[in-house]
């Protein structure tokens, strides 16, 4: 868990913000817009990237209310089976039990409930969720399993307050059968009242004079709330939602460190993820606890599906987090593995694993894969001499196999050229910046001097460190700050500008659960409870950017003035609007623009010659550049101000930056 102090004297050094030479604003910097001559820039310039860290997925945007909800591991010896989230009710007695017959080989444990011996009363057990439940008046959807003899009529579901007992929602559930084999239990459950906070627990009570044996056993005990677009095993709404109004392209999946695993054996094997959830066995998690792959391969292509999102599939590239790797005698298993991974996903009916896919799980139309990843930052784990073994083996076995298996797939090296990789065509890489904002400003040029055939993904970026500090010897930051999210601005504006030599662009980690973390620094924060769900600032800097996508980038000449402190590109909508997008970075005094779209002109309806509109749209932040949008605050440091402009002749549209801003300038459409 990463934990975040200042004192008063770092503080007020911080406050300085930019150990970069300041800059005093030109008194003008004029622009002239060329109509022509830019570059294509990619359809997919702004994405999301999701692994399971920091409670992102269960415990996030994966819906399920249900801590511990099957009692899996993935590696006991590293993270040991628990009753964890659960509590007797009633004096009811909780066990975990191994059995001779269990719900299923994947999931060998349950858990065992008996009934005081003389208890007259109802008995059972509670789960208090992922550090609580949100309870409101709307239909939630359960199922669990049971095992052994119990003559009652019914079992009781309900919600409640974990601290006063008030029961919001109950639901009578009638008991199918009982014996030795396990019975699934369905039900719906709609609270007559909503909670007033996240402080509530599920339970499933029973008549104990009703249980024979003594005891009974429990398995896959799972609740959901409404999730987005009412897929079952579905996404939690208010983060969806979040996610949406970005616009993103593109969702890289499954990560990020998750796909590699602590150990060789225990990657993120997805053909562990799908169908089933009672086959599913859950996997050990890289970020301190395990993981019930209830988010699995299907899960997220509906993502993707529901957003009208790109997949940038990850596969295993036989490297583990240890350093352990795949010696080049065994790399043919993970090739393979990624074939049978892509021909579940693409493949139809008549192939192997298509067939699995469609009659199956019931997916007939297969999905479309256009970007394939290798792996996941192979020049970080056992390096130097696992990269070593990707460059000489590793990837050239996957890169030969997708030529020939799957030549219209773009493949993406998990390095990049900046990284020390000589990357082979077609093939593209991927970059990870971490940086202070000073250096995302420096990288605002990074990508002019390669050449398209060194086509690059940005997988994950953040502003992570303070300008000055101790970098990563110190602590992240507690939140994305206003100053980082314009240096990430600047930064997305170089991509923009080399637009096709980029594929995309994604934040990460993109979510964080603030009960329990790893990194603190994401898009998005979450809880159980909605009101908390906060949208950093680098949220809404992504999102201005992101939801104006350039099919083409314009030349820009400057009649005086030039880059810094003002950066800048422009270019063209696929509605034919012309755009500039620019932001202010360490600046003495406000910038004054001026943009002339020379095009512009032309486009101007005859013979009202009526003046051409822009809409401007700025972003600014508090005085303090170090302030966050804070969730246990409510607050929003950053303010979005909207101003319809006129063109002067010649297509002129004048403005003034202040310091610390990012806008977008679109002209309006006929």
């Amino acid at each position: 868990m990463v934990h975040f102090h200042l004192n008063a004297g770092l503080w007020a050094a911080l406050l300085a913000f930019t150990s970069l030479q300041p800059c005093s604003a030109e008194k003008r910097v004029d622009l002239v817009v060329r109509p022509s001559g830019g570059n294509v820039s990619s359809p997919i310039m702004y994405g999301l990237m999701h692994e399971d860290i920091s409670n992102s997925g269960d415990g996030g945007i994966y819906a399920e209310l249900i801590r511990n909800r099957a009692f899996q591991s993935g590696d006991e010896s590293r993270y040991p089976v628990t009753l964890d989230g659960w509590s007797p009710v009633n004096g009811a007695e909780l066990s975990l039990k191994k059995l001779s017959q269990p719900l299923s080989s994947a999931l060998p444990y349950s858990m065992n409930v008996a009934v005081p011996s003389s208890s007259a009363e109802k008995v059972g057990f509670a789960n208090a969720g992922y550090w609580g439940m949100d309870v409101k008046v709307q239909k939630y959807t359960g199922s669990f399993y049971v095992k052994g003899a119990y003559q009652g009529k019914s079992f009781t579901a309900s919600l409640q307050s974990a601290l006063t007992g008030e029961v919001f929602g109950a639901t009578e559930v009638p008991v199918k059968k009982t014996g030795n084999d396990w019975v699934k239990y369905d039900f719906n459950l709609v609270p007559g009242k909503a909670a007033p906070n996240s402080n509530n627990t599920f339970a499933i009570t029973f008549d104990a004079a009703g249980v024979r044996g003594g005891s009974l056993d429990f398995n896959l005990i799972s609740l959901f709330p409404p999730t987005y677009k009412n897929r079952p095993n579905g996404l939690r709404v208010d983060i969806m939602e979040a996610l949406a109004a970005l616009k993103p392209k593109f969702l890289r999946f499954p990560g990020g460190n998750m796909l590699e695993g602590n150990t060789l054996p225990t990657w993120w094997k997805w053909n562990e993820t799908i169908g089933d959830l009672k086959n599913r066995p859950g996997r050990s998690g890289v970020w301190d606890y395990s993981l019930t792959a209830g988010l699995g391969l299907v899960e997220y292509m509906q993502w993707c599906e529901d957003l009208n999102l790109e997949p940038i599939l990850a596969v295993w590239s036989g490297l583990a987090l240890d350093g352990g790797e795949l010696p080049e005698s065994r790399i043919d298993e993970a090739v393979q593995s990624a074939l049978d991974e892509l021909e579940f996903l693409t493949g139809d009916a008549s192939t192997h694993w298509g067939g699995i896919r469609a009659s199956i799980l019931g997916h007939k139309r297969p999905w479309k894969i256009r970007y394939v990843e290798i792996g996941n930052e192979d020049w970080l784990a056992g390096r130097p001499a696992s990269f070593e073994n990707y460059k000489k083996y590793r990837f050239p076995a996957f890169f030969k196999a997708f030529q020939k298996n799957y030549p219209e797939i773009q493949l993406i090296a998990s390095p990049s050229v900046f990284d020390g990789m000589t990357i082979p065509k077609p093939a593209a890489g991927d970059y990870h910046p971490y940086l202070t904002p000073d250096n995302m400003v420096l990288s605002f040029n990074k990508f002019d001097g390669l050449t398209r055939d060194n086509l690059t993904l940005i997988g994950e970026a953040a502003s992570t460190h303070p300008n000055g500090g101790t970098g990563w010897d110190g602590n992240l930051l507690p939140f994305p700050w206003w100053g980082g999210s314009v240096g990430e601005a600047i930064f997305l504006l170089g991509l923009e500008r080399n637009g096709d030599k980029v594929i995309g662009a994604a934040y990460a980690p993109g979510l964080r659960n603030l009960n329990r973390w790893q990194w603190s620094m994401t898009q998005i924060q979450h809880a159980a409870d909605p009101a908390l769900t906060t949208l950093s600032t680098s949220y809404y800097v992504w999102k201005l950017l992101g939801t104006t996508v350039l099919t083409k980038t314009l030349p820009i000449t400057a009649k005086t003035g030039g880059i810094g402190p003002l950066y800048y590109v422009a270019g063209e909508t696929e509605k034919g609007t012309s755009v500039f997008k620019a932001a202010v970075y360490n600046s003495t005094e406000p910038v004054a623009v001026s943009v002339q779209f020379s095009g512009l002109a032309g486009k101007v309806k005859q013979p009202q010659k009526k003046a051409a509109t822009a809409t401007l749209t700025v972003l600014t932040g508090p005085t303090n550049p170090y302030e966050y949008n804070d969730p246990w605050k409510h607050n929003n440091v950053v303010k979005e101000t909207k101003t319809k402009l006129e063109a002067k002749q010649g297509g002129t549209f004048s403005f003034t930056l202040p310091q610390l801003s990012v806008a977008v300038l679109e002209t309006d459409s006929d």
